[in-house]
């Protein structure tokens, strides 16, 4: 009998902010294969990270549990704990066979290849900033070893040598043509597992680096963009001097930079071209399913780890602040006769439901452990697609090697944003209603007092309702 369950292509670009698919409402950008994605399926615009920085987001959405709850909080960490439940080691014990292309970033990968826990992949493909040796030795770098195998040199190629971090360029003119550029190798791998022959289901996590600064597009995708047309970031003048007050809490926010100062439109042009070659890869990857005959029972999903400030308030990269643009994340869900076709849901959503709704998907219990809801109900119309949850989460626990071991964290329900920074006389309240763009912080407000005091309240009983259990309970003492 064949095995009908579902293959799925799980695609998770890298600190992609919500607002950035011409389809749900971004004129700026070229995106006709996502825009065809959301005419598939189903896009959830509110959906948000649990922790604005790598690690910690994708250990929650792997597992569909908060941060805190697993004990894996920052970048960096020796190794990943064993026995949380990775939605891929459950399904590769139930018969997927599992392939990864590009990033996983599930513990350390400074100066090193990250120590893999038992993920559950058979498939492999490692690749975390492009970049080559010394970081990584080619060896150990699956993108490397491709690109040495079409005989191109990386630093010839790149136009110079790039250097694994954060920074964000100022002229934008380097950058790898984009046939040998690392999104386009993880299509090629993504296809190449596609198609391979098997007998039970599949999943194929691709991974790329990009859109993460240091904003590097192939230089055919800068040049097409009208960077004077370009949007610039959302800016008040005042905000450099409100912004200081959070630089002991933060790497970002000891310098705010007014858009005026640099060249903004350029710097979101270049973000926006990374995200166009995104989009004509995914473009490759939805033909060559088609062409297989495998579309209409693949599951395809498309999000991101976190967002990117790109210049909004002042600020850039991401760290322990909570503005939308950092927290919230494009997730489109697709599956061809059984999830509702252009649907577009406003509920507020979690990366923590998408474990749960792989799992429902599949057939597969739902572990007590697991703290995500299943989004199965609206993405086959069985739900109000404007409802989900009544609130969702975020955080920031010493996530990041800085100075300051920062804590916070973020609440948001269906009109209002409350951050807390612990430890600091410190926090942000925004009516998200009244002022989407977050420019009114009312936390000293007195009118909002007891809106400040009910989501405080609402947020300390979530956090230690999802305080870890501990070992498994065998008796009654």
């Amino acid at each position: 009998m064949p095995d009908e369950r579902p293959n799925i292509l799980w695609i998770c670009t890298d600190q992609q902010r919500w607002d950035t698919i011409r389809a749900l409402g971004n004129a700026h950008i070229r995106t006709p294969h996502l825009d065809r994605l959301c005419a598939e399926g189903v896009a959830f615009s509110r959906a948000y990270c649990q922790s604005p920085i790598c690690t910690p987001s994708r250990a929650s959405f792997l597992t569909g549990q908060y941060p805190s709850t697993l004990h894996v909080t920052r970048n960096g960490n020796d190794y990943y704990p064993s026995d949380t439940g990775l939605i891929t080691r459950t399904l590769a014990d139930e018969g997927y066979d599992c392939g990864l292309v590009g990033k996983l970033h599930l513990s350390a990968a400074e100066g090193r290849v990250e120590v893999r826990p038992d993920d559950g992949y058979r498939l492999f493909l490692w690749s975390h900033h492009p970049g080559p040796e010394p970081f990584w030795p080619i060896e150990d770098h699956a993108y490397q070893r491709w690109l040495r195998d079409q005989g191109v040199n990386w630093r010839e190629a790149y136009g110079g040598d790039r250097q694994p971090g954060f920074k964000i360029q100022t002229d934008y003119s380097r950058g790898i043509a984009a046939r040998y550029h690392q999104m386009t190798w993880c299509a090629n791998e993504a296809i190449a597992f596609m198609s391979e022959p098997r007998q039970g289901p599949w999943l194929m996590s691709v991974n790329p680096f990009d859109p993460h600064p240091p904003m590097d597009p192939p230089p055919e995708y800068m040049a097409r963009m009208d960077i004077d047309a370009m949007p610039l970031p959302l800016f008040r003048p005042e905000e450099l001097e409100s912004q200081r007050a959070y630089a002991a809490i933060d790497h970002q926010t000891t310098t705010p930079r007014s858009p005026l100062d640099y060249d903004a439109r350029r710097m979101v042009a270049a973000y926006y071209a990374q995200i166009e070659l995104i989009d004509d890869q995914l473009g490759r990857i939805l033909d060559a399913l088609d062409e297989s005959g495998q579309r209409d029972n693949t599951i395809v999903i498309f999000m991101s780890d976190h967002g990117e400030m790109l210049g909004d308030h002042g600020l850039l990269l991401k760290g322990c602040r909570f503005y939308e643009g950092v927290v919230r994340v494009p997730l489109i869900m697709s599956w061809p006769g059984h999830f509702a076709q252009g649907l577009r849901s406003d509920a507020l959503v979690e990366l923590t439901d998408v474990v749960p709704t792989l799992l429902e998907c599949v057939g597969l219990p739902i572990p007590e452990r697991v703290m995500g809801r299943s989004l199965l109900p609206i993405l086959t119309q069985r739900a109000d697609p404007s409802s989900h949850r009544d609130f969702v989460r975020c955080e920031y626990h010493d996530a990041l090697a800085l100075e300051h071991a920062s804590h916070a964290n973020m609440i948001v329900d269906e009109r209002y944003k409350l951050v807390v920074y612990h430890g600091q006389d410190l926090g942000e309240l925004y009516d998200l209603q009244e002022d989407p763009h977050e420019f009114e912080n009312l936390w000293d407000d007195p009118a909002h007092a007891e809106i400040r005091f009910t989501l405080m309240k609402r947020l300390f009983d979530a956090v230690m309702q999802a305080t870890d259990p501990g070992q498994p309970r065998v008796g009654r003492f």
